[in-house]
């Protein structure tokens, strides 16, 4: 892959003029906005269809087959460190085609799955595949934007749309062709799309770059251990806040809103949710360049948790509105949540920053997944799912208030100066 170096000062950068080296800015916004909804898609095609698998693999229950996604999940977090090293390592672009036909080969061969060993292997390498997007992706989009927040907002919105269209994909596909073309469809169009990009690249359509589009000045020293502390509490939070809901949500839809046979009903709902809160992500990302980034991601976690306890209390549809409000809250923070990390981490190290973050809130948070058949099968139902979540939301907006106060236009992530006395 070739590499080039910048031959512009930053003041010269725009968000959708040419980086350096003559390579658009919109080319990785666009590619990376493709991958993050593939990465969230991919990894959530088997919560839907896992909803018409009673009887098959021995007959196993809901809470049985839903302990088989749980080593993908694992994967998703566990393999982002690795995916960061070989990026900073090796190359941002040979990653990002290595994500898009692994997935796309791993989701089709798990279509063919006849075991239950063959099925959780599948699922392990989506998993394992998945992984790549976050630290590589983002840190990639960071480097090439002016507009942090903007083009993180943008970002962000596709992986929520990947996380809706997944219920929605998977419901349809389930319900018109069986759960095998569930994984066969979505994997040959991941495929396709890795060789699509691969062409691309050839091409020299996109290049890699050797330094940020923007340049900040760097942080004061004294801030990095309560900002390591605090992100790192914080993204945990978030990352099992965001799984849990998302694993979750098709079933708590099923048993609360009474939707009949099938996958596409809970599947469809799920699919609104999504879409609705996939706004917040440009909302927060404008919000990220505009005010100091501490009070804007604070503001995120705050709300969730009367929110969430609302939610336990609903039990009609009013339910997918407040499902929206939850997931708009918790995804719209993440734009000021990145630009904080890059504002706080040299490029040379960014792979591997964002690698550490996502095995956090993608790792880790795994154990949010498995909350999911752990609480289903001790209750009956996952009612008592949504009070552990509105629990983690008031740990996560505790850990966000202890970031550093923002004062300068640096540190907000905004163009231009703060208004006198704004600083957070």
């Amino acid at each position: 892959m070739t590499k080039a170096s910048g031959d512009r000062s930053p003041g010269d950068r725009s968000q959708g003029g040419a980086s350096p080296g003559g390579a658009s800015q919109a080319g990785p916004l666009i590619v990376a906005s493709i991958a993050h909804g593939y990465s969230h898609l991919f990894i959530l095609l088997f919560a839907t269809a896992v909803l018409v698998l009673d009887g098959e693999f021995g007959g196993l229950s809901y809470g049985d087959l839903q302990w088989l996604a749980v080593p993908a999940f694992l994967m998703y977090g566990a393999g982002a460190l690795p995916a960061g090293l070989l990026a900073d390592r090796w190359s941002t672009t040979g990653m990002m085609a290595v994500f898009f036909i692994g997935l796309g080969a791993a989701t089709f061969l798990t279509g063919f799955a006849g075991t239950r060993l063959e099925l959780l292997i599948g699922l392990a390498l989506i998993g394992a595949f998945s992984s790549i997007y976050h630290p590589v992706g983002i840190p990639w989009l960071v480097k090439h934007a002016v507009n942090r927040g903007r083009a993180l907002g943008i970002n962000g919105v596709f992986g929520n749309l990947g996380t809706g269209a997944a219920a929605i994909v998977a419901g349809a596909l389930v319900d018109a062709f069986g759960w095998r073309y569930a994984f066969f469809v979505p994997g040959a169009v991941a495929f396709a799309t890795g060789l699509v990009f691969l062409w691309v690249m050839r091409r020299g359509l996109i290049v890699e770059i050797d330094e940020d589009a923007k340049v900040i000045p760097p942080p004061p020293p004294g801030d990095l251990r309560r900002v390591f502390i605090a992100m790192t509490v914080a993204v945990i939070c978030v990352g099992l806040i965001f799984q849990t809901t998302s694993v979750s949500l098709p079933k708590i839809f099923d048993d609360r809103l009474a939707l009949g046979e099938g996958a596409l009903g809970a599947g469809f709902l799920v699919s609104i949710v999504y879409f609705i809160a996939a706004g917040s992500q440009l909302i927060g990302g404008e919000l990220a360049d505009r005010y100091p980034l501490r009070r804007v991601y604070f503001f995120a976690q705050v709300v969730q948790a009367p929110v969430i306890l609302i939610a336990f209390l609903t039990f009609n549809l009013g339910l997918v509105g407040l499902a929206a409000l939850m997931v708009a809250l918790n995804v719209g923070g993440q734009p000021a949540e990145n630009a904080i990390l890059a504002r706080y981490t040299p490029l040379a190290w960014r792979g591997r920053i964002y690698g550490l973050k996502f095995v956090a809130t993608l790792g880790i948070s795994t154990l949010g997944v498995a909350l999911v058949p752990a609480i289903h099968n001790w209750t009956g139902s996952l009612d008592t799912l949504l009070l552990v979540i509105g629990g983690i939301a008031v740990v996560s907006a505790i850990a966000a208030s202890q970031l550093p106060r923002d004062r300068d236009a640096a540190l907000a992530g905004r163009v231009g100066p703060l208004p006198a006395g704004e600083g957070d």
